[in-house]
């Protein structure tokens, strides 16, 4: 059964060279299509971020995703383990496992190149506006990176960011987070939006059976399909606009 699901997935696994080491990285969709990097929650590389990736490659006439295994195959099942992975992560290392992820990807058939995230995610996608020139387009969900990573008042590619009303990560992606994220977007002078949607709380975007049962296991109990489809239609839109040739 293993080996069946696994001949049936539409991910394709490449190795990916930087700084003399290598991770892993899944790719999903056209090979000549615009690329965005799709970055992971602390959760890791699970099916929810490869859930993500598949609709991304779907959006419209099409993107290729690609997801770098920041962890190295490491995967949180609970909520402490997460945040022990989360808390253990090298983040400058990580943006250059991103950094060599878009330019893999423009090596590769992508004109232009995007970068992606949710949570964890979210947090680094808005940090490589601000460290890695080659990303065109960035949109993060419910994620601000801290002052000591990236300062967004210093983005350089066009961000669109989301959150939800009752998202109750203090300082991360809570609504004063995402009110102080637009303050400093505004500095940058790059395009950006800020979206929240009322009623939803973090991670809103994870609606397969295993999300929802995690989300309500943390005390998410907000479901609004009608706030994900206004997402992927923005984020389709933004990524659409500015990673056309």
């Amino acid at each position: 059964m293993a080996a069946a699901a696994s001949a049936s997935s539409p991910f394709k696994k490449i190795q990916i060279q930087r700084d003399g080491t290598e991770f892993d990285a899944y790719i999903v969709g056209r090979d000549d299509a615009p690329g965005i990097v799709v970055l992971q929650e602390w959760w890791g590389l699970d099916y929810e971020i490869k859930n993500h990736a598949v609709t991304i490659s779907e959006l419209g006439s099409g993107f290729k995703a690609l997801i770098p295994d920041l962890y190295r195959g490491k995967v949180g099942l609970d909520v402490a383990e997460a945040q022990h992975l989360m808390d253990g992560l090298d983040w400058q290392g990580a943006v250059k496992d991103i950094h060599a992820s878009v330019k893999w990807l423009k090596a590769n058939g992508s004109k232009k190149v995007g970068v992606t995230g949710y949570c964890m995610g979210g947090a680094l996608s808005i940090a490589s506006s601000v460290l890695i020139p080659e990303v065109d387009a960035v949109v993060s969900f419910y994620g601000v990176p801290s002052s000591e990573l990236a300062d967004p008042a210093q983005a350089k590619a066009p961000i669109q960011a989301h959150f939800g009303e009752l998202d109750s990560f203090v300082g991360f992606s809570d609504l004063t987070a995402a009110k102080k994220l637009e303050e400093k977007l505004k500095e940058s002078g790059i395009p950006y939006e800020v979206h929240i949607y009322k009623g939803s709380g973090h991670a809103f975007m994870n609606r397969s059976e295993e999300g929802v049962k995690r989300r309500k296991n943390m005390g998410m109990d907000d479901e609004d399909d009608d706030a994900v489809k206004l997402a992927w239609s923005r984020f389709q839109f933004w990524m659409s606009q500015y990673l056309s040739p």
